[in-house]
């Protein structure tokens, strides 16, 4: 049930190479880079500047995450919320961003429940309370937002 916490810029841009088909000579081939250039900017190597934010959007473009926002959400204690097109909206994404809501919800109650088996809360489960918190939240807005962009009258 834990998921991973990004705590550093480092971190965020290590998670999407993990998760771009092909790893670092993909991405790397989509910024047009050298897999040598690619390393020194993703890893920082020898005082080589880091992938710049629309570098590591491009790539999350490809791998459909947001580890970069989630990462920036969380340094101003805020989060995500993602927002389809409304063209792209119907009462069956509704019905799927209600069942997302619910799952994240239980997801935090779940981990709770799990933390304090001990009695106590550990400053790492509450760092994964908030982080599965700021999930739950997100999905319920989006969810709110989405209800309220389908159904909303349209002035003639």
């Amino acid at each position: 049930m834990s998921r991973v916490i990004l705590e550093t810029r480092r971190q965020v841009v290590s998670a999407i190479i993990r998760a771009y088909p092909g790893g670092r000579e993909g991405a790397a081939g989509l910024l047009g880079l050298s897999l040598k250039q690619f390393d020194n900017h993703a890893y920082e190597n020898n005082g080589h500047r880091p992938l710049d934010d629309s570098q590591v959007a491009a790539m999350e473009a490809v791998t459909n995450t947001t580890f970069l926002v989630d990462y920036i959400c969380q340094q101003f204690s805020g989060y995500f919320v993602h927002m389809p097109a409304a063209e792209l909206l119907d009462n069956i994404d509704l019905h799927q961003r209600s069942l997302r809501t619910s799952s994240r919800s239980g997801k935090v109650d779940q981990y709770i429940a799990k933390a304090l088996e001990d009695g106590e809360i550990s400053e790492r489960e509450k760092l994964e309370i908030l982080a599965l918190h700021a999930k739950h939240l997100s999905e319920r807005h989006g969810q709110v937002l989405a209800t309220i962009n389908l159904h909303t009258r349209k002035e003639d």
